[in-house]
């Protein structure tokens, strides 16, 4: 697969990775970051699918209970700020300080492709991942405007 998804909790992992199915997509694989995962936790994940040559989209997909959203979302600015991820980032927060995480992002900077709905957001990262493979194909480097 392509897609490399960061969740919480197996069952939103299984969720996650049938819906990519269900749009055409392929996941590469899935990294549960559990209930209570800590900035330097996610930061690690990240280093992990952006060294997996095959992942062309990474599919965030976080239904924060214990999860709190606002630590996902300070991981991901950590892993920008650490790593060079040059993989488009669609990015699903849904839950416990959902309202602060994306004031967290949004004033980051960071060009990422955010989503409420899961189903767009599983469009997007096949799409998206589909994008970046073509262009690997034929060797050139395909590089996404995303407005802030």
């Amino acid at each position: 697969g392509n897609i490399g998804c960061i969740v919480n909790g197996a069952g939103l992992a299984m969720a996650t990775m049938d819906i990519i199915k269900l749009h055409g997509g392929a996941p590469a694989n899935f990294l549960d970051v559990g209930g209570g995962a800590s900035e330097e936790q996610v930061t690690e994940a990240f280093k992990l699918l952006a060294s997996d040559k095959n992942v062309k989209a990474i599919f965030v997909n976080i239904f924060g209970g214990i999860m709190r959203c606002d630590v996902m979302a300070a991981g991901i600015i950590k892993a920008a700020a650490e790593v060079e991820i040059r993989i488009p980032m669609i990015v699903r927060l849904k839950g416990t300080r959902e309202v602060e995480a994306k004031q967290l992002l949004n004033s980051s900077g960071l060009r990422l492709i955010p989503e409420d709905d899961l189903d767009e957001a599983a469009k997007k990262a096949v799409q998206t991942a589909k994008i970046v493979a073509l262009a690997d194909q034929i060797d050139v480097g395909v590089r996404f405007e995303i407005p802030l």
